[in-house]
């Protein structure tokens, strides 16, 4: 039910994103760049924000050590707010590092947007 309400957070925006099932997960890219992804585990449905880190966004406060990923835990609906996931999606657009072509670049991160 958590992971149905979140899904339709995401795809009820007018966001020019893809989506599929990458390593198992759903994820939306942007022009081939991965955005948002959601997965299960152990501490609720984590949502990943690819650049999150540079979003300066209070709640999404699980940063990744290498990259410039963020996330947040949910554990109950009630925890989840459209409105503040349409706006991450937002900052998803304006805010992106190339994680597309990082093998490519060795391992770089270059920001594209």
């Amino acid at each position: 039910m958590l992971c149905e309400f979140l899904f339709e957070c995401i795809e009820t925006g007018a966001f020019p994103f893809e989506s599929k099932v990458w390593h198992g997960h759903p994820v939306w890219f942007h022009h081939g760049n991965p955005i948002l992804g959601y997965s299960h585990q152990k501490k609720g449905i984590r949502l990943m924000f690819w650049s999150g880190a540079d979003f300066k966004e209070e709640r999404l406060n699980v940063l990744g050590g290498k990259f410039k990923d963020a996330s947040i835990f949910f554990t109950s609906m009630d925890q989840i707010n459209p409105e503040e996931i349409a706006h991450w999606l937002s900052k998803g657009l304006a805010i992106q590092w190339d994680y597309k072509n990082i093998v490519k670049r060795k391992g770089q991160l270059v920001r594209i947007a």
